[in-house]
C-alpha cells in the first residue's frame, strides 16, 4: 500500500511540475539585454480601455496582460527563445492561427475551459525580433478569432507600448 501511494505520489507532482507558466518565461527574459518587457498593473487598464471602444471590448475581463520583445544575440539563443515558446504553447493550449511569412511569422495559441478562452499568447517574430504578448482573462472565442485573422494583436501590442513610451529626452518638471 505505501509503495502505492508513493508511485501515485510521484506521478502527480511530475505531471503538475511539467506546465511551463508565462510567468516563468516572463521572469526568465524581463532582465535580458536589449528586452522590452511590461507587465500592466491593473490600475493602467482603465487607461487602456479609455483609447478606443474596441480596445475597451478586449480588455473588459483581463485580470492580467504582460508584454515582452527579445532581441537574442544569437542564432542559438534565438533558437533557445523559439523552444521556450514551443514549451509555453505545446502543453494546455491550442494552436487557433498560425502565419508563416518570410519576414514574419505570428503563432495565437488559447487556453480554454469550457466555452470561454482563458488565456491567449501571441508569439511574433520578426526578423531578429520575438514579441510576445500575454492576456489572462475570460475572453469570446468569437472575438479572439477575429483579433488574430485580422491582425489586430498586433494593433493592441503597439497600443501599449505607446502608453509606457515615457519621453526620456524631455525635461522633468514638478
Amino acid at each position: 500500500m505505501k509503495k502505492m501511494i508513493l508511485i501515485l505520489s510521484v506521478l502527480l507532482f511530475s505531471s503538475c511540475g511539467s506546465y511551463y507558466k508565462m510567468s516563468t518565461f516572463y521572469n526568465a527574459h524581463k532582465n535580458d539585454d536589449k528586452v522590452t518587457a511590461m507587465q500592466v498593473p491593473r490600475f493602467m487598464f482603465a487607461v487602456l480601455k479609455g483609447l478606443s471602444p474596441e480596445m475597451n471590448s478586449v480588455l473588459a475581463n483581463v485580470n492580467d496582460l504582460r508584454y515582452i520583445q527579445l532581441q537574442p544575440k544569437n542564432k542559438s539563443a534565438a533558437q533557445a527563445v523559439q523552444a521556450e515558446i514551443n514549451q509555453l504553447t505545446n502543453e494546455r493550449f491550442t494552436d487557433i492561427y498560425r502565419k508563416n511569412d518570410l519576414l514574419k511569422r505570428t503563432l495565437v495559441s488559447v487556453r480554454e475551459q469550457g466555452n470561454v478562452i482563458k488565456e491567449v499568447i501571441v508569439h511574433t517574430t520578426a526578423g531578429e525580433k520575438h514579441t510576445v504578448l500575454y492576456l489572462n482573462g475570460n475572453f469570446n472565442p468569437t472575438t479572439i478569432k477575429q483579433y488574430a485573422e485580422t491582425g489586430k494583436f498586433d494593433n493592441l501590442a503597439q497600443s501599449i507600448t505607446q502608453q509606457y513610451s515615457w519621453n526620456t529626452t524631455a525635461p522633468i518638471s514638478y
